[in-house]
């Protein structure tokens, strides 16, 4: 059973922007800008703070419809690019227009994106042409092409060693930063429509060795979830791990959130599916667009959703941490706690089971939640002297269904309050320059040891400054108070 579809409250909408005149083709958020383009030709800024839109607002160039917009890392810089066959830079403080790039071919660019350490921007075409653009200099860096169909989507891996393309033919096609073919592969039958990776590599500790989640979409209705792995001794390797069903017709955008912990789809059946990406389960489905789902996204360091639409609207959608936490259940914890228990906590499980006349027995062996669970026929025998066949079978049947529970529901501390260095729960948690937040000693020590790079990229880190995350400090403080009572 689905929890989190009983959760009116997850997802709130907090806002909505009809500024544009016709179909709205992409959003993308910055720290504190949300970016959205359109048909109309335009690009509209907006402020997070009250979703104003800015003076310079609309940038205008192109003089066809403008089909992809991304920020920078450090949110300076605007991409976007149009049915014209350009590629144009802006810069988002004063909307000036810093570089005007043309697709050799000339053909019209469907996609752009920049890399993590923002020097590259990869720009793809109807014809399947993808450049590689120096940022810096605004030429052209290398280029290379797909065998068929438009390039229509485009992701860099965290790290910015590997990025992958998705044509209207259905191919996944993954590149090195040297702009080498590594792989390609039929991945949606009838076209790729996006893809996205989930910006929290996976890693054994070794900088060598990364592993990496990625969402393709199509239009065969489907999401497939892929794991990637790129080494410089073993090469490149992309294994398909699973498929996410819940669309009734074409997907054409997804996205990962901030943390990793969320996956999200807009459709032509008109709605915005939000799965939980450890489950894979479906957590929620917005329906507040009137015509298809054309694009979604999240914002870098917030739990802040916007989803696009051809009814010309961008909605805003705000999930709350501590919803989210309480969906999960109680029960979605119990590994955590039970491997906690005291012992009162056990004897107040005993009592509940019906047991009560063994409280005295456990308490004199000692028996905490970790003991309990490791309780077998041999020790309810000899070591808890406990003589009645028909009670060891009784304990051991209680037992048995608390360990089955365990393993059943995922019991984890929700992810986002677990520290990427420790994988332990924050206590004092900040937000570092890269975007993600830590616990603060660990953090102070890692830059210390580290020379200032991220745990999460890799690379090295724009300054040094911690900002205390006090939202999420008190979403974990809120969420502790529940599940301890």
């Amino acid at each position: 059973m689905d929890i989190l579809l009983q959760i009116k409250d997850m997802a709130k909408l907090i806002h909505t922007l009809a500024d544009h005149s016709d179909d709205v083709n992409c959003c993308a958020f910055s720290s504190s800008l949300l970016a959205t383009c359109s048909l109309d030709k335009t690009i509209r800024l907006y402020f997070l703070s009250d979703f104003t839109e800015l003076p310079l607002s609309p940038l205008k160039f192109h003089t066809y419809a403008v089909h992809c917009c991304c920020f920078s890392p450090s949110g300076h810089i605007l991409a976007s690019c149009s049915t014209d066959g350009t590629t144009a830079l802006w810069n988002t403080q004063n909307g000036q227009m810093l570089a005007a790039m043309e697709q050799p071919s000339g053909s019209p660019v469907r996609v752009c994106r920049f890399s993590p350490d923002s020097t590259r921007l990869v720009s793809g075409a109807a014809d399947g042409t993808v450049v590689l653009w120096n940022t810096q200099s605004y030429k052209l860096h290398r280029s290379g092409s797909v065998k068929d169909g438009s390039l229509v989507a485009c992701a860099f891996s965290p790290n910015g060693i590997i990025f992958v393309t998705g044509s209207s033919c259905g191919d996944l096609t993954v590149w090195d930063d040297k702009m080498r073919c590594l792989h390609s592969e039929k991945a949606h039958d009838l076209g790729i429509t996006c893809c996205d990776f989930s910006s929290q590599p996976i890693s054994d500790g070794e900088q060598d060795l990364q592993f990496f989640r990625l969402a393709s979409c199509g239009q065969d209705c489907q999401i497939k979830i892929w794991v990637v792995s790129f080494t410089h001794i073993l090469g490149f390797k992309l294994k398909y791990k699973s498929t996410l069903h819940g669309h009734c017709a074409p997907v054409l955008a997804c996205a990962f959130s901030h943390n990793g912990q969320l996956l999200v789809s807009g459709s032509v059946d008109k709605s915005v599916i939000v799965y939980d990406t450890n489950t894979e389960n479906i957590l929620h489905t917005l329906t507040q667009h009137t015509r298809y789902v054309t694009t979604c996204a999240f914002a870098p360091n917030i739990l802040l959703l916007a989803t696009g639409s051809m009814d010309k609207t961008v909605n805003i959608w705000q999930f709350d941490l501590e919803t989210l936490c309480q969906a999960r259940s109680a029960e979605d914890h119990l590994k955590h706690f039970t491997e906690d228990w005291s012992e009162d906590d056990v004897s107040a499980w005993l009592c509940a089971q019906d047991l009560k006349d063994l409280v005295d027995i456990f308490k004199m062996n000692n028996i905490d939640g970790r003991e309990l669970l490791n309780l077998t026929k041999e020790c309810l025998a000899d070591d808890l002297k406990i003589e009645s066949l028909g009670l060891r079978n009784k304990v051991l049947r209680k037992i048995e269904e608390l360990r089955t529970k365990v393993k059943t529901l995922s019991s984890e501390i929700p992810d986002e309050f677990i520290c990427p260095i420790t994988r332990e729960l924050m206590q004092d948690p900040v937000i570092a320059s890269d975007g993600y937040s830590y616990e603060k000693e660990a953090i102070e020590n890692w830059i210390s040891k580290k020379k200032r790079t991220s745990p999460m990229t890799n690379l090295v880190l724009p300054s040094t400054v911690l900002t205390p995350n006090r939202t999420l400090k008190m979403a974990i403080n809120r969420w502790l108070e529940t599940y301890q009572k």
